[in-house]
Order: C-alpha cells, then sequence, then structure tokens
C-alpha cells in the first residue's frame, strides 16, 4: 500500500511548483522538504507558498524562500495529549514526526485531533452573479465554479464552513444555477445539508436573504461565493455572539501605495508633500454574521445589497461589530485575483 505521507513530502531542491502539487495531491495545507538523505530540512505551508507566489516569484523558482527552516517536530513516541498541547501553545496546525535520524516519519494534523463540534448555525453563500469581470472564463461556468488547485471555490467554502461544524447551508442561485445545483446536490457527500435560495431575477448581496423559508434563530453566517480564505468563522461567531452585536463584518487591512508624490494645496500655495505615500483602510472581507432581526427590513425577491442592510441597522442605532480576518484571503472578483489564488502571477 503506498504511504500517503510520501504525497506531502518534497525534495529541498524543489519549485514552487513541485510544493503547489505536493500540496494538492497531500490535501495537508502543507509540504515536508528533505534533503538527499531524507532529513528533513523545511515546512512549508499553502499559505507560506501562496505568499512567496503573491511577493512575486515565478512557479519554476526553488521553494526554498518559502520554507520555514526552524520548525517545530516531535520524535514518534510523543503522546497524543503532549502533541496536541504543543499546538495550541504554539498554534500550529500540523507537526511532522521524525525519527532518529531526522527523516519525517509521520505528520500530526489539528484538525485529526479536534473534530468540530456541530453548529446550530446556518450559513448562507451568495453564488448567484454573473461575474462579468471574469468574462470570457464565465460565459459557461458560474464564477463560484471556477476551480482553484484543483477545486471549485464554493466547494472550498462549503468545505471550510463544514469544517467549523456548520451543518446547513443555503446556496443562492441564479446565473447557470443548473451547474452549481448538479455539483452540490442536497450536500450530503460534502457533509451537510444543502438547499437553494432560487432567484428568479439578480438579488444583489442581501436580497437573497429575503427567500430563507424561515427567521433563523441563531446568528447566521453570509458570505460571498468567490473566497479563498481559511478565515476563522467559528471564532466569528463566537465573538459575534460575545458582543451581543445584531450585525458583524469580517474586516481586514488594505493598503495602497500611490505610485506618485501627492501635493496638498491652497489656491496657489503648497502646504504638503508626501511622496509616494501609502493610504490604509480598514475594508470589508465579504463575510457577515447576522441575526434573525437583522433581516426584517428584508422582503422577499426585493434586490438589496449588504452594505444598504448594514446602513439601515448603523441608522437605526442598532449595534454593528468589526472582525479582523487575520487568516488568508482572497477575493477573486477579477482575473488578476483569480490568478493570484491559483499561483499564477
Amino acid at each position: 500500500m503506498p504511504d500517503p505521507l510520501q504525497d506531502s513530502i518534497i525534495p529541498e531542491a524543489a519549485t514552487l511548483r513541485d510544493a503547489m502539487l505536493a500540496l494538492d495531491r497531500g490535501a495537508r495545507q502543507i509540504v515536508l522538504a528533505v534533503d538527499p538523505a531524507g532529513a528533513l530540512v523545511g515546512v512549508a505551508t499553502d499559505g507560506d507558498v501562496r505568499r512567496t507566489l503573491l511577493a512575486g516569484a515565478a512557479l519554476d523558482r526553488p521553494v526554498a524562500p518559502a520554507l520555514t527552516r526552524r520548525f517545530v517536530s516531535v520524535g514518534p513516541l510523543e503522546s497524543r495529549a503532549s502533541v496536541l498541547d504543543l499546538m495550541r501553545a504554539r498554534r500550529i496546525g500540523a507537526i511532522p514526526v521524525i525519527d532518529a535520524e531526522g527523516r519525517p516519519v509521520g505528520l500530526h494534523l489539528l484538525h485529526a485531533f479536534l473534530e468540530p463540534s456541530r453548529r446550530t448555525n446556518w450559513a448562507v453563500i451568495m453564488a448567484g452573479g454573473q461575474g462579468t469581470r471574469l468574462r470570457p472564463l464565465t460565459e459557461t461556468i458560474p464564477k463560484p465554479m471556477l476551480k482553484v488547485a484543483g477545486r471549485p471555490i464554493l466547494e472550498r467554502i462549503v468545505l471550510h464552513l463544514v469544517g467549523h461544524g456548520i451543518k446547513r447551508i443555503f446556496i443562492s442561485v441564479n446565473y447557470l444555477a443548473d451547474q452549481i445545483e448538479t455539483h452540490f446536490g442536497d450536500g450530503h457527500e460534502f457533509g451537510c445539508e444543502i438547499a437553494y435560495l432560487r432567484e428568479e431575477q439578480p438579488l444583489g448581496t442581501a436580497g437573497a436573504l429575503g427567500l430563507l423559508p424561515e427567521r433563523p434563530t441563531d446568528p447566521i453566517l453570509v458570505m460571498n461565493g468567490d473566497l479563498v480564505t481559511n478565515a476563522d468563522l467559528g471564532g466569528m461567531l463566537d465573538r459575534h455572539a460575545a458582543g451581543g452585536f445584531v450585525a458583524s463584518v469580517g474586516v481586514r487591512r488594505y493598503l495602497h501605495s500611490v505610485p506618485f508624490g501627492c501635493v496638498e494645496v491652497d489656491g496657489d500655495r503648497v502646504l504638503r508633500w508626501d511622496e509616494k505615500p501609502t493610504i490604509e483602510r480598514t475594508v470589508s472581507c465579504g463575510i457577515y454574521a447576522l441575526d434573525g432581526r437583522a433581516l426584517d427590513d428584508l422582503p422577499s425577491g426585493v434586490a438589496s445589497s449588504m452594505p444598504d442592510l448594514i446602513g439601515r441597522l448603523l441608522d437605526r442605532g442598532e449595534p454593528v461589530g468589526a472582525y479582523e480576518i487575520e487568516d488568508d484571503w482572497i477575493d477573486v472578483g477579477q482575473r488578476e485575483q483569480l490568478e493570484s489564488a491559483r499561483g499564477e502571477r
């Protein structure tokens, strides 16, 4: 029988492409790099590889810059309890097991230790858009079904939700809806229950919530269907409940470098000069937690956007929280972002 650990092992001299293939093949979100003698010399997560690619490295460049060489490892006799304690203390999701010669002989994965407890929260994924900015790719395939590392984006979102214990999922569909419904069916093959909110006409980023069969009794997660992310969705729901918010918005810092000198003027006088400044803003990540009462103003079948919904809540003085998404996150709305998520840029 083939050793599944070998699927995650690459030579130290491997390329970034080799690492991505191993990540996809091993499906463990980590690769182990070994020297010619087979000793473990470094590890790289999918996030490490993606960040190296986003920094400008080509796929045929060595994986070495993405490797963490001061990694945490354990021996074959380390107890399960002590490994779990180590993972929690160091906040890491994978620890390689090495033998006396330093060769990898196993891999402890946090998710294998901690099966997610089932949550009663629902999730709604907005997947009805036409993806016009990604044409011609979306002329025959709905944007959420475009593949990243061999798997449709929407499937990644569904599996991520299930991994956080969310078992009841609604998907809003309109454009090329039959492809989505055929792929996911009722959800049992993905470990959840899936139902569809069928938009007879485009309803925007919030309007489909008016098609829910009943008002949810627990906070619901709402996600755009074009996100590639490892966001801590369970943490977001917990923070939302602890804060007593009616709505919570997933946010992150966005830095934009202006490629020109910026000049502040008053009439014909220069007051200030900033050479190529970097502007920082807090942006929405397209992930939300909503209490049932946040949906009271959403009539069925009427188009509405999430900014409009949040704006109405703020106007009437409802508490709206912000939850910072610190994990990997890409909004695959344009060709450049899709190429980045695929490691093509």
